[in-house]
């Protein structure tokens, strides 16, 4: 039986920040979601991918989109009303194609992040731990996995940062050749500190220190980064510690002067200190830009590069187009093959299931002193006879309603002439 892979779900292009985060599943509750969905659907093979920006199913089987509109919008307690004006139901090929490109970047609000990659390898390994994925599911993720490390090494999707915080961490990176060791204050709380934090702790910096106006807030941020929390007007008694400074408020007025910065310098005996001021307004003094041993970037800075990076992704965005195409057609050409190799299968099952049962009547026939050419020639004839029976009556079937088709193919695959 052949099995369609199915992708259902709702992302940043079609439904609302608010239905997102409605929509959204909690990870602690995957598991038991994808058991009783299992369940709910009827569906073998069924796994979940839920992050900010999307929430997708992935399923084998036959399942109608009523069905799955239903499920989901029981699920999360709301009405199918709520989603049916912003969802998308794809199947077969272009299941798989969206699967890859989701797993690429290649479908993401910032074209190319590599952080999709370890969220969907994520939601395969939670279905895998909750037993609801198996051969049709475990294939697909396979294929897009592979397929999207192909993009990743064979174009340059994911190599230029496309963001103030990315570009920010790629900066420091650039500078300090290893971040290991490497001490970086984040002044600010807000979302854009946030993702600064995620990408500093996915490259394993040394220490991070967050200073906010209130203390509150910098310690929740501090707590999910394993970081010191320090109130903002602290600022001047810990600026000496940090080989990175990063800051995003929304404060008015400059929060960082270019006395604090020079007996900060002072104190680390004129080491180089890397800083970033994202904001705007400005959190850093233009000033501080003339002090030796400083290197300042603001967000004009960052624009600049984020602008020349996102025409070289939209470059390299053209190249894993045709990838994809490539390993979709693939895809196509490998379940056409499986779908070939089951058939036959079934076909040498039926044959043998006959040769059996004439074969066995022959031995009956010959242990009863029936003559043996006898015996022969009626194994023959029986096996004639019933290898043939259904193919002739298709046949006959496919003459009388006018199915040329059906005739030709059956020419070609016995490699009859036409006469």
């Amino acid at each position: 039986m052949a099995f369609d892979i199915i992708v259902f779900g709702i992302n940043h292009k079609s439904a609302s920040v608010d239905l997102r985060g409605r929509v959204a599943f909690a990870p602690e509750t995957v598991v038991e979601t994808l058991r009783s969905a299992q369940a709910s659907l009827d569906s073998s093979e069924i796994a979940l991918l839920s992050t900010c920006n999307r929430t997708e199913i992935y399923a084998a089987g036959e399942l109608s989109d009523k069905q799955l509109l239903a499920w989901l919008a029981e699920t999360r307690g709301l009405e199918v009303s709520d989603i049916e004006s912003c969802y998308y139901c794809l199947r077969g090929d272009e299941a798989i194609r969206h699967m890859i490109r989701v797993a690429s970047g290649l479908d993401s609000l910032v074209m190319g992040e590599p952080q999709i990659f370890g969220q969907i390898k994520s939601a395969y390994s939670v279905a895998q731990k909750a037993e609801t994925v198996s051969v049709h599911l475990n294939a697909a993720f396979q294929w897009a996995f592979a397929v999207a490390k192909r993009v990743r090494s064979e174009t340059a999707i994911g190599k230029n940062p496309v963001s103030v915080a990315y570009a920010s961490v790629s900066l420091a990176e650039q500078i300090f050749s290893d971040l290991k060791t490497a001490h970086v204050l984040l002044i600010g709380a807000g979302e854009t500190i946030e993702l600064v934090a995620r990408y500093l702790r996915d490259k394993k910096i040394g220490q991070i220190t967050v200073a906010n106006r209130t203390l509150e807030r910098a310690k929740e941020l501090a707590e999910d980064f394993s970081a010191e929390a320090i109130l903002l007007a602290d600022v001047p008694e810990h600026l000496h510690k940090a080989d990175i400074v990063i800051t995003s408020t929304a404060s008015q007025l400059p929060v960082l002067g270019k006395g604090a910065v020079e007996a900060a310098l002072q104190k680390r005996l004129h080491k180089p200190m890397f800083m970033v001021d994202i904001a705007v307004p400005r959190d850093i003094e233009p000033q501080v830009e003339a002090l030796d041993d400083v290197y300042l970037y603001t967000v004009d800075d960052l624009e600049e590069v984020i602008q020349d990076n996102l025409k070289a992704r939209q470059s390299a965005a053209d190249l894993a187009a045709q990838i994809v195409d490539e390993e979709v057609d693939n895809w196509s050409s490998k379940q056409r093959e499986l779908t070939a190799v089951d058939t036959i299968k079934a076909f040498r099952d039926s044959v043998e299931t006959i040769r059996d049962a004439e074969v066995e009547k022959a031995l009956v026939a010959l242990e009863r002193g029936q003559d043996s050419a006898e015996v022969i020639n009626t194994l023959a004839r029986n096996l004639t006879n019933k290898l043939l029976h259904k193919p002739t009556t298709k046949l006959k079937q496919a003459g009388e309603e006018g199915c040329e088709d059906t005739i030709n193919v059956t020419q070609a695959l016995f490699g009859l002439d036409k006469k």
